[in-house]
């Protein structure tokens, strides 16, 4: 019997609940067929990323037929038109393992989108021409730098759209972005002429610069609270009730989910994480408050 912490808050008739246990034996223990909407997570990618306790440096066949493990379990609970939001990356050395887990995946999903997640981005005003807004070259965001003769630094993650069916309808204009020609409005604009147009498949997201790691971001491989977010709206807030992350880490997914308005669940197995992603958690439920007009 696992020595199970878990942190229930109720907030304008929504569940935020975190356990601090693995997510295979919790999702079995507290979810039933069909009870979730969405799925973002981001699990170990088994790429030797020192966690507090957690080996990241499982074999690779044992770490292919976890995540099988853990897709079936994911699909059982995920409604019929739900949407799975699979942040995974690999490295310049080991560029097969997102692949390899994907290919496992499709036992239990359709693949429905790939979304690139930029980290940092350069460029060169020659490349842009004259555009509106850039007026020399431009280099943002965020990335480790790599020492190599061999390879490239590494400036994106993926992020695998998984369905059941591959034919969910998405709320592509909750993600959308301006038209820059405005021309372009009534060209291609919808009925109804919004000024708003699909932001396609790359998403620039960019860490937020931090002073110190251990206070601001005590978690050696989370994404940014806005990647969970978008996410979310990109299936469709009316359509989600419930979001789950397995993997929760610090809590971003649920500090995404708080912001929105929508309830979560998540299982996070280390203790140290577990009892951070309570405070996330509490600061965006508190933010939120903070938020709601007089009266």
């Amino acid at each position: 019997m696992i020595d199970e912490k878990v942190v229930n808050i109720s907030r304008d008739g929504r569940d935020y609940v975190l356990h601090n246990m693995d997510c295979l034996e919790g999702m079995k223990r507290h979810l039933k067929p069909g009870t979730v909407d969405v799925v973002v997570t981001s699990p170990p990618y088994n790429l030797g990323t020192s966690y507090k306790s957690y080996d990241d440096t499982m074999g690779r066949v044992d770490y292919i037929e976890w995540m099988g493990q853990w897709g079936q379990t994911v699909s059982e609970i995920l409604a019929d038109e739900g949407s799975l939001f699979l942040n995974i990356g690999g490295k310049p050395t080991d560029p097969w393992g997102p692949f390899e887990v994907l290919f496992r995946l499709r036992e239990h999903f359709t693949l429905q989108n790939t979304i690139h997640w930029i980290k940092s981005i350069a460029i060169q005003k020659e490349d842009v021409g004259r555009y509106p807004g850039v007026s020399g070259n431009v280099s943002v965001g965020h990335y480790k730098p790599i020492n190599s003769a061999r390879y490239i630094n590494d400036c994106h993650e993926y992020i695998f759209h998984l369905t059941k069916n591959g034919r969910v309808a998405l709320d592509r204009l909750a993600v959308g972005v301006e038209y820059q020609d405005k021309s372009n409005i009534s060209r291609f604009g919808s009925a109804n002429r919004s000024d708003s147009r699909c932001r396609g498949n790359t998403w620039f997201v960019p860490y937020k610069t931090i002073k110190s790691r251990d206070k601001q971001r005590p978690h050696p491989a989370t994404f940014p609270v806005k990647i969970p977010q978008m996410c979310i709206q990109l299936h469709g807030l009316e359509r989600t009730q419930r979001v789950l992350d397995p993997f929760m880490g610090i809590g971003h997914t649920a500090a995404a989910c708080a912001g929105l308005g929508v309830g979560c669940i998540g299982f996070e197995l280390e203790r140290d994480y577990f009892v951070q992603s309570q405070r996330v958690l509490e600061d965006a439920l508190a933010a939120q408050k903070l938020d709601l007009p007089d009266g």
